[in-house]
């Protein structure tokens, strides 16, 4: 009975919350709203800050529906467009077919505390998309204004060490999505002078970081992720001209109303060059990186497609694939111990990595490739190398059967890499292209 009662009040009051929300945005939108602005948009910020689920789904029906650009002015402006392409035809056109509700969320975010609500609610927008596809209109303009507003011009760099705030540090732990931190001590290995971590910071949100990358410094490229995270200390006396290997091993959003904000590429480089000026025997940079959807795939892989390949290649992949299926069919938990059999069949190590070469050189520039890779191929970076057995954790063996990537950062390469892999086309190292 209590619980009934309590659940009808909450309702009740995400009304009344809801109402007074729309009334502040429809204010804010009017001439006068406009003059008080910063008054109007400070009580619109508070009462979405409180919004429930139910409030807040509703709310984004009404800025899908009401918040659109009126078509009869869209089309009249189109039509002088097109029959005058004068500055102005265009312009009038521009401000006529932008949605009002950008110009909303322009004068929210005007406000103290405005823009972390918006990236609060973009994230609950993400959330609700997935069961109405509906509101991919309002997305598209929320997520148009933040890459505006979180251009990298506007971010501050900043290294994480042990003597960050204690506050930063558990943040940084709760929010590593690669290789679970397990507690202080794990974090603070991650800190010692062999290890890097850096963070994107934005005005708006001071105390709250935006990604952060995690970087080995080691003197060679790493083949399993294992090392790298072993607690064992260093040691005095660290001698930093043994680090001639760059190794960024983990990269982890904080912010998921950030998602399609393109903050990790420019993450990467900026930590790149700021090494470079800190250790100028580095000589190499690149990735220890999973591929989380590689498992899914193989698991279900009908047959060999690869149009660019040689028919003899294909052939040769297609009897691997029979053999893996002959030896496993599709049972994962098959494949996962024979990735860590003390003894491992070389037919199957065989067919791994060249399947996985396969999916990684010839899938990755499609929708449908791994996101890890096309994160770091279209940022700029080379598929340098397949690794068998490199991460044996139960993550790893689910997601990638064990197997990891080497992506090279060779900074001299980075545009011709990124334009090579938006015309469709993997940059591969020989030693990729020869598992096929």
């Amino acid at each position: 009975m209590f619980e009934r009662v309590k659940q009808a009040r909450r309702h009740s009051r995400e009304r009344v919350d809801l109402t007074q929300v729309l009334d502040q945005c429809r204010q804010l939108m009017t001439q006068r709203g406009e003059a008080n602005s910063l008054v109007i948009a400070s009580r619109a910020v508070e009462l979405l800050s409180r919004l429930g689920d139910d409030g807040m789904a509703r709310l984004f029906e009404v800025l899908a529906r009401d918040f659109d650009p009126d078509p009869g002015d869209v089309l009249r402006r189109a039509e002088q467009y097109a029959v005058d392409r004068s500055p102005q035809n265009l312009i009038e056109l521009g401000r006529v077919a932008e949605p009002p509700r950008q110009e909303l969320f322009r004068r929210l975010n005007r406000t103290p505390g405005g823009t972390a609500v918006l990236v609060g609610m973009r994230a609950r927008l993400l959330d609700r998309i997935k069961h109405d596809s509906g509101l991919i209109a309002v997305d598209a303009d929320l997520q148009h204004l933040l890459t505006s507003w979180f251009n990298p011009g506007f971010l501050r760099l900043v290294q994480v060490d042990w003597r960050s705030p204690a506050a930063l540090l558990e943040r940084i732990i709760r929010h590593e999505a690669v290789h679970e931190i397990d507690g202080w001590n794990d974090l603070r290995r991650r800190l010692e002078p062999d290890r890097r971590c850096f963070a994107f910071f934005h005005p708006a949100l001071p105390d709250e970081p935006l990604i952060f990358v995690e970087v080995a410094l080691v003197p060679q490229m790493p083949d399993a992720i294992a090392p790298l995270l072993a607690r064992d200390l260093p040691g005095e006396g660290i001698d930093p001209g043994r680090f001639k290997v760059a190794v960024f091993y983990s990269i982890s959003n904080c912010q998921p109303g950030l998602r399609g904000v393109n903050l990790g590429n420019f993450l990467i480089k900026q930590v790149a060059e700021h090494l470079s000026r800190e250790f100028p025997g580095l000589r190499t940079f690149c990735t220890l990186s999973p591929i989380p959807s590689f498992a899914n795939w193989l698991l279900h892989l009908d047959a060999i497609e690869a149009p660019r390949l040689k028919p003899a290649r294909r052939a040769h992949l297609s009897a691997v694939l029979a053999g893996l299926r002959e030896r496993h069919a599709s049972d994962a938990a098959s494949l996962s111990k024979t990735v860590q059999a003390p003894k491992i069949v070389e037919a199957d190590r065989q067919a791994l990595t060249s399947l996985c070469a396969y999916y990684l050189s010839q899938l990755s520039a499609s929708p449908s490739g791994d996101p890890v890779a096309r994160f770091h191929l279209h940022n700029g970076a080379r598929l340098e190398r397949i690794n068998f057995a490199a991460d044996l954790s139960r993550k790893g063996l689910k997601q990638s059967l064990g197997l990891m990537v080497n992506y090279l950062y060779d900074l001299d390469q980075i545009e011709t890499n990124h334009e090579r892999f938006v015309d469709g086309q993997v940059s591969a190292s020989r030693a990729v292209l020869g598992l096929l």
